[in-house]
């Protein structure tokens, strides 16, 4: 099984390939083309269904929606020019 890192890793860098090579139809290209209010605005609904999720207390739901979050904050990384290993410095700094 593959570390949350290796995946989110993965992800990120196809989310970045996304933006260097827009794929005609692909909702990736498609975010990154409407740019940051929309996935903005992404990011608050999938926010607000991660909390419905939880209030509900259905376990698979909320894995479903808390995935559907991390690739939509992914996009904002990728559009807003953050890494994955900024995140990991100032994780790393705010356990010190």
């Amino acid at each position: 099984m593959s570390s949350i890192g290796e995946i989110l890793d993965e992800l990120k860098g196809v989310i970045d390939d996304r933006a260097a090579n827009p794929r005609e139809g692909a909702y990736t290209t498609y975010l990154l083309t409407q740019g940051l209010d929309k996935i903005c605005k992404k990011i608050g609904e999938e926010s607000t269904e991660v909390v419905i999720a939880a209030k509900n207390g259905a376990h698979d739901e909320l894995v479903y929606e808390i995935s559907d979050l991390f690739y939509h904050v992914l996009v904002l990384m990728t559009h807003s020019g953050v890494s994955l290993a900024d995140i990991a410095t100032e994780l790393k700094r705010r356990r010190q």
